[in-house]
Protein backbone atom coordinates (compact mmCIF):
# COMPACT_ATOMS: atom_id res chain seq x y z
CA UNK A 1 0.00 0.00 0.00
CA UNK A 2 1.49 3.90 -0.72
CA UNK A 3 1.42 6.23 1.66
CA UNK A 4 2.40 9.68 -0.11
CA UNK A 5 5.13 11.40 1.76
CA UNK A 6 3.83 14.79 0.97
CA UNK A 7 0.53 14.65 3.27
CA UNK A 8 -0.06 14.80 6.42
CA UNK A 9 -1.98 12.12 8.43
CA UNK A 10 -4.59 11.16 11.61
CA UNK A 11 -4.65 8.00 13.64
CA UNK A 12 -7.93 7.48 12.63
CA UNK A 13 -6.62 7.49 8.80
CA UNK A 14 -7.61 10.37 7.14
CA UNK A 15 -4.87 12.53 5.08
CA UNK A 16 -4.36 16.30 5.07
CA UNK A 17 -3.01 18.30 1.94
CA UNK A 18 -1.53 21.50 2.85
CA UNK A 19 -1.16 24.41 1.10
CA UNK A 20 -1.06 27.84 1.91
CA UNK A 21 -3.75 27.88 4.58
CA UNK A 22 -5.48 25.56 3.11
CA UNK A 23 -6.11 21.63 3.79
CA UNK A 24 -7.52 19.06 1.05
CA UNK A 25 -8.69 16.51 3.20
CA UNK A 26 -9.56 12.35 2.09
CA UNK A 27 -9.75 9.43 3.82
CA UNK A 28 -6.12 7.22 3.23
CA UNK A 29 -5.86 3.78 1.14
CA UNK A 30 -5.65 1.74 4.16
CA UNK A 31 -9.25 3.48 6.08
CA UNK A 32 -10.68 2.59 1.95
CA UNK A 33 -9.57 -0.62 1.71
CA UNK A 34 -10.54 -1.87 5.42
CA UNK A 35 -14.47 0.02 4.24
CA UNK A 36 -14.46 -2.07 1.35
CA UNK A 37 -16.96 -0.63 -1.49
CA UNK A 38 -18.00 2.76 -0.63
CA UNK A 39 -21.47 3.08 -1.61
CA UNK A 40 -22.12 6.52 -0.03
CA UNK A 41 -20.50 9.61 1.61
CA UNK A 42 -22.49 12.33 3.95
CA UNK A 43 -20.37 15.74 3.73
CA UNK A 44 -20.66 19.10 5.17
CA UNK A 45 -21.84 21.94 3.49
CA UNK A 46 -19.80 25.08 2.62
CA UNK A 47 -19.24 27.36 5.66
CA UNK A 48 -19.31 25.17 8.43
CA UNK A 49 -17.03 25.05 10.93
CA UNK A 50 -15.04 21.96 12.03
CA UNK A 51 -13.77 20.63 15.33
CA UNK A 52 -10.80 18.55 14.94
CA UNK A 53 -11.71 15.05 16.02
CA UNK A 54 -15.21 15.71 16.00
CA UNK A 55 -17.82 14.33 13.20
CA UNK A 56 -18.38 16.29 10.27
CA UNK A 57 -19.85 13.66 8.13
CA UNK A 58 -20.39 9.74 6.95
CA UNK A 59 -18.59 7.06 4.96
CA UNK A 60 -20.81 4.05 4.54
CA UNK A 61 -19.59 1.09 2.47
CA UNK A 62 -21.14 -2.46 1.99
CA UNK A 63 -19.59 -3.57 5.16
CA UNK A 64 -20.06 -0.46 8.06
CA UNK A 65 -21.05 2.88 8.57
CA UNK A 66 -18.24 5.16 9.34
CA UNK A 67 -18.19 8.55 11.07
CA UNK A 68 -15.80 10.94 9.26
CA UNK A 69 -14.14 13.13 12.06
CA UNK A 70 -12.31 16.55 11.26
CA UNK A 71 -8.55 16.00 10.95
CA UNK A 72 -8.10 19.99 11.87
CA UNK A 73 -10.20 23.01 12.92
CA UNK A 74 -11.39 25.33 10.26
CA UNK A 75 -14.04 26.14 8.06
CA UNK A 76 -15.27 24.13 5.02
CA UNK A 77 -14.68 26.26 2.39
CA UNK A 78 -15.33 23.41 -0.49
CA UNK A 79 -16.44 19.78 -0.37
CA UNK A 80 -15.69 17.00 -3.46
CA UNK A 81 -19.31 16.49 -5.38
CA UNK A 82 -18.20 14.25 -7.63
CA UNK A 83 -17.33 12.29 -4.79
CA UNK A 84 -20.86 12.69 -3.12
CA UNK A 85 -22.61 11.49 -7.07
CA UNK A 86 -19.65 8.92 -6.92
CA UNK A 87 -18.50 7.27 -3.94
CA UNK A 88 -16.57 4.85 -5.51
CA UNK A 89 -13.77 7.27 -5.84
CA UNK A 90 -12.94 7.19 -2.22
CA UNK A 91 -11.93 3.93 -3.49
CA UNK A 92 -10.81 3.87 -6.39
CA UNK A 93 -8.41 7.13 -5.75
CA UNK A 94 -8.08 8.04 -2.32
CA UNK A 95 -5.40 10.33 -2.56
CA UNK A 96 -6.40 11.78 -5.63
CA UNK A 97 -10.11 12.16 -7.00
CA UNK A 98 -11.14 10.66 -4.07
CA UNK A 99 -10.34 13.96 -1.57
CA UNK A 100 -13.47 14.97 0.40
CA UNK A 101 -13.06 18.47 1.69
CA UNK A 102 -10.97 22.06 1.38
CA UNK A 103 -11.14 23.70 4.44
CA UNK A 104 -9.51 26.88 6.10
CA UNK A 105 -7.46 25.50 8.38
CA UNK A 106 -6.37 26.44 11.92
CA UNK A 107 -3.79 24.75 14.38
CA UNK A 108 -2.29 21.40 12.07
CA UNK A 109 0.38 20.49 14.72
CA UNK A 110 -0.64 17.57 15.77
CA UNK A 111 -0.99 16.10 12.79
CA UNK A 112 1.05 12.64 11.92
CA UNK A 113 3.84 13.09 9.36
CA UNK A 114 4.50 10.38 6.70
CA UNK A 115 7.00 7.81 8.98
CA UNK A 116 5.09 8.25 11.90
CA UNK A 117 1.52 7.05 9.95
CA UNK A 118 3.12 4.66 7.84
CA UNK A 119 4.65 2.80 11.42
CA UNK A 120 1.38 3.22 12.50
CA UNK A 121 0.07 1.76 9.58
CA UNK A 122 2.27 -1.12 9.77
CA UNK A 123 1.10 -2.27 13.48
CA UNK A 124 -2.29 -2.48 12.48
Amino acid sequence: MTIPTDLRYTADHEWVRLDTGLATIGITAFAADALGDVVFVELPTAGTVLVAGERCGEIESTKSVSDLLAPVDGEVVEVNERVVADPALVNTDPFGEGWLLRVRAGDTAALLDHGTYAALVAQQ
